[in-house]
């Protein structure tokens, strides 16, 4: 019962929460940009979408960016990227996703990236944008995300980034034992700041920590503090079904739109990995190996390597990362 309350909780609109906690919607962080909330009815339920749509700045129109976030982030997380994106001619469109941040997190719901997919086109379509193209930015997650919404509508797209994405390694396949979504379930709800903060330092930053990272880990773990605790953990355990069973990898050769891949190569990240016989762990979430097989994988794809950054370079060095994906966005395909 403590979970459908929550769930069901999860899914009323915004409302305003204790300081010291996020609601199981985010209620009480604050954006950098005004978020607005997409209504859509799927899997015979009302949702809210929420997203940021930020408007380029002065007269000159570059095209509009969408961006994906990945399953430890959110919208927020791309604030430097929609401040370089929006001063270079840009309009920024960055959803939340059902199940994250500041969206429903409905407590029953057939998670698919196909799904997720199909949400993101509703928004987009919208906001009259389903008969444009539009460049495509998914990072982590949201880089399978991207790569699953490229093989759907791959009209819609005038190019593709995907920033450290998950899913290039099946790990299933390779051994990584299966776990139920209980298990999953039992172990979000161990999340605490110090987990968040321990996990982030030794896979995606390399050992490295900067006090700039400290905002990210609040913006999640205190989800897990408040009344909502149930409903976030829930909804991060049936994602992370979602991501362990559905990897991309194996249809990467027929994405047919302009691709290029941000990778930095001191990250780690392999989703499974405390599960798996030390042998095995040792050799999972290779970014410069995995990196390189993904764009020989992609018909045409472009290879831009970090060589000291890791699994989030537009929050580890933005101003380098944003003028990578600047230049990609200029001159798609080459």
């Amino acid at each position: 019962m403590r979970i459908l309350a929550a769930a069901l909780l999860a899914c009323l609109p915004l409302t305003t929460f204790a300081a010291e906690t996020y609601g199981p919607r985010l209620e009480g962080f604050d954006y950098p940009y005004p978020v607005k909330i997409f209504p859509l009815g799927s899997q015979r339920q009302p949702l809210e979408m929420a997203y940021l749509d930020v408007p380029p700045a002065g007269t000159a129109f570059a095209g509009t960016v969408v961006l994906l976030h990945g399953k430890n982030f959110c919208a927020a997380t791309w604030k430097d990227s929609i401040a370089a994106l929006t001063a270079a001619g840009y309009r920024v469109i960055a959803p939340d996703q059902i199940g994250f941040c500041k969206s429903s997190k409905p407590e029953r719901y057939q998670y698919s990236f196909g799904q997720l997919a199909a949400n993101t086109h509703a928004l987009l379509a919208h906001l009259g944008l389903d008969a444009a193209k539009v460049d495509l930015v998914g990072h982590s997650m949201g880089g399978m995300l991207a790569a699953r919404y490229a093989l759907m509508y791959p009209q819609q797209l005038r190019h593709l980034a995907l920033v450290n994405p998950i899913g290039l390694e099946d790990w299933k396949a390779k051994g990584v034992p299966w776990r139920s979504v209980d298990a999953w379930y039992a172990n979000e709800l161990k999340t605490s700041v110090d987990s968040i903060r321990a996990y982030q330092r030794e896979v995606y930053y390399n050992g490295q920590w900067k006090p700039q990272y400290e905002q990210w880990v609040r913006m999640q773990s205190r989800m897990y503090d408040g009344a909502g605790k149930e409903a976030v953990a829930w909804s991060q355990a049936l994602t992370s079904d979602m991501v362990f069973n559905q990897p991309v990898v194996y249809e990467l050769p027929r994405i047919a739109v302009p691709t290029t891949l941000f990778i930095g190569q001191t990250d780690r990240t392999a989703i499974g990995r405390d599960l798996a016989p030390p042998a095995l762990k040792a050799t999972l979430g290779d970014y410069p190996t995995l990196g390189r097989a993904a764009a020989a994988a992609i018909p045409g794809a472009t290879l831009v390597t970090f060589v000291d950054l890791g699994h989030s370079p537009q929050v580890q060095d933005p101003e380098r990362f944003n003028a990578a994906l600047l230049n990609a966005l200029q001159h798609p395909g080459r």
